[in-house]
């Protein structure tokens, strides 16, 4: 009697087994297809967002590298006295208050654009202080003279940056 009782267990049983592995693998396999869907469409819904967000810091850093162009600081901001340290002081502190104003661009472009960019404004800063260091700057005017006349012979440290940018971005198409 014993016997028939476990063979009554084991056909109530053994069915239940098999039907709860089949849901078992159906879910699982159900749930892994929606997970590639998710996956999948997440990253192209998403990529015009992160091309835009893209595009902006460029647009940004551009700006900054215009701003910090010796030619335009030099329009732009005037001499605050006739000492050509506080003037080249006040320049270098206008192109370092812009440089941390955009600092979280560095998150959307690539490292070589943002050590790029990093280089000119460096670039900048020194240029202004080479010119300041000069013996035949003795005011805020001839210095200004100086860093314009400067930029005449050379290529100002902005426009690298600038031709760097321009380059990546036609990439991103």
């Amino acid at each position: 009697m014993e016997l028939t009782r476990i063979i009554e267990l084991v056909s109530y049983t053994l069915p239940t087994l098999i039907m709860g592995f089949l849901v078992y693998s159906f879910f699982k396999l159900y749930s892994k297809n929606e997970k590639e869907k998710i996956d999948n469409v997440l990253p192209k819904e998403s990529k015009p967002a992160i091309l835009s967000l893209r595009l902006q810091a460029y647009e940004r850093m551009t700006l900054f590298l215009e701003r910090i162009n010796p030619s335009q600081l030099i329009v732009r901001i005037t001499p605050i006295s006739v000492n050509k340290h506080d003037y080249a002081n006040y320049i270098i502190a206008q192109i370092e208050q812009e440089f941390e104003h955009n600092l979280a661009q560095q998150i959307y472009i690539s490292d070589e654009c943002w050590s790029t960019i990093t280089t000119a404004k460096n670039a900048t800063i020194q240029m202004i202080r080479l010119a300041t260091t000069k013996d035949n700057v003795r005011n805020a005017d001839e210095l200004r003279e100086i860093i314009l006349s400067d930029l005449l012979q050379k290529q100002s440290p902005s426009s690298a940056a600038l031709s760097f940018i321009k380059n990546e971005v036609s990439q991103l198409w």
